[in-house]
Parts: C-alpha cells; structure tokens; sequence
C-alpha cells in the first residue's frame, strides 16, 4: 500500500500527508517555497520535480525510507466536514475544472439524470437552488461512501480519517494535525519544529486557492444548506472526522474546532 498522498520536500525537511480540500494547494507551495526560495509556478498539484511525492515513483523509495524510520517533522491538515464537503459540491461538481471541462466526465450528467441536480447551466453561472442541490449532492455522496455506488467514493469527499489513516497504518506518524480555521496558527508550530533551506514568513504567503473560480459562489450561510436529514446525513458519512479532529456537529454555522485534537487516539483509532 504505501503511502498514497503524502509529499515530501527535496531537503526532506518535512513530511507532509494531503488531505483534499484542507490548504493543500498553499501547503504544498510553502514545502516547495521552503526548499527553493520561491513557488512553484503553477498548481502545485501539477509538479513533477522538485518535491517528493509519492505519485512519482522515483520518490516512493525515500518517502518510504523516511517515514518508516521517522526521520522527519511529518503532519497533516484537516477542515470542518460541513464547509469541506460544501466546498467539495461548488469546485468539483458545479465548477469547470482547469482543462476547461467537467470534473471527472460523465460524472455531472449521471448526477444530474440520476439524482435531479442542478450546477448553474452549461458554465456554472446561471441561477439555481443551490441548497435544494447541495441536499442531493450529499445523498449521492453518501451512496458513494455507503455502497459504493453509483461509483466509488472520490477522494475530495470520501473522509479525512480514511485519508489520514493511511499513512498510519503503513507505519507512519504524525507530529502535527493542523486546523485549515487556524492554518497560520498551526503552519507557525511546524515551520518552528524543522529547520529549511529558506526562511518562510507565513504573513507574507498567498492563499494558493486553486478551486477558487471554477464554480458559483456560495449564495446562503454555511448553515443554511444543512437542514436535519442533512446533519443526519453528514454524520453518517464523517462522524469520526467530528469526533477525532474535534468539530462541532451540533452547529453548522460554527466552523471552528471545539477542542484539542489528542494525537495518541488520532494514531490508536485509525492505526487499526
């Protein structure tokens, strides 16, 4: 199995497992800035040098190498379900991707025969329910989790736990889970726990958002796409991303976490 997701920088000053939709994009580019001096020029989704990943195979040696022995400062980065998953509906499912076409294909149109959904016409930018969508966005996300089907889960919804387990159960360890609603609070504790070849002034970095644009924008509160068969259905699919990365269920208006994530359950319940 490996370790699917996880990049590592040049220096191997950090180790670093991606969870989607949780700052990878600007994570990614502080490792790369880290290194280089500079960003990458580009989604850093899309580099092919100059940062290990474990997607290139070249690098899987020395990820594998480094982990195992924890050689270096390794962390995640996690969200709020709800905002998440929300996120997740706007970019991948009513947004036009980067190449300037739909997010995975035929995927839009099943949705749309399948489950009645709107994504805002042709581009994304005509009017429509949003939240009506959303609702049934989420019964489609649920089947794909629960049953695996229409297809299986994609990885921009399936659950943070099952991305941030991984990388344990193949024998790694995290020093850090960091909070995207904290992310400079969390990014300062691990650029102070390793040692780069350049200096990183988190003040000075850029939100590297490469979601931004691609889809509507959100036209209601965050609570208002959630009513209680939703809540229902968001904890069925990510009730141990509440429990374990502390997030409030009960309210989702409130996108803050609610308590300090315990790294020893964290690796003791997703290490089985």
């Amino acid at each position: 199995m490996g370790f699917p997701g996880t990049w590592m920088t040049e220096s191997e000053s950090v180790v670093y497992r991606v969870v989607p939709k949780c700052a990878c994009s600007t994570i990614g580019q502080i490792m790369f800035y880290s290194d280089h001096g500079e960003f990458f020029d580009g989604d850093i989704h899309d580099a092919q040098g100059g940062m290990h990943k474990w997607a290139l195979e070249e690098s899987q040696p020395k990820i594998t190498d480094n982990v195992k022995t924890h050689s270096s400062y390794a962390f995640t980065c996690v969200r709020n379900p709800y905002t998440r998953i929300l996120s997740s509906f706007f970019d991948k499912i009513c947004g036009i991707q980067r190449n300037g076409k739909r997010y995975r294909g035929n995927l839009v149109p099943l949705l749309i025969q399948k489950y009645g959904i709107e994504v805002g016409g042709h581009d994304g930018k005509q009017e429509f329910d949003q939240i009506k969508s959303f609702r049934r966005f989420l019964l489609f996300a649920r089947d794909t989790i629960r049953w695996r089907r229409p297809m299986e889960p994609d990885i921009h919804w399936s659950a943070m736990s099952g991305h941030v387990s991984t990388f344990i159960v193949n024998g790694g360890r995290y020093d850090k889970i960091i909070w995207t609603e904290k992310f400079n609070e969390g990014m300062a504790d691990v650029m102070g726990a390793i040692k780069t070849p350049n200096a990183v002034n988190l003040e000075d970095i850029p939100r590297f958002n490469e979601s931004e644009g691609h889809g509507p924008k959100r036209a209601h509160p965050v609570e208002d796409y959630f009513d209680d068969l939703s809540m229902h259905l968001v904890y069925e699919i990510y009730k141990r991303d509440f429990n374990l990365f502390k997030y409030d269920f009960e309210n989702p208006g409130n996108k803050m976490p609610i308590g300090e994530i315990d790294l020893d359950e964290v690796h003791k319940k997703l290490g089985d």
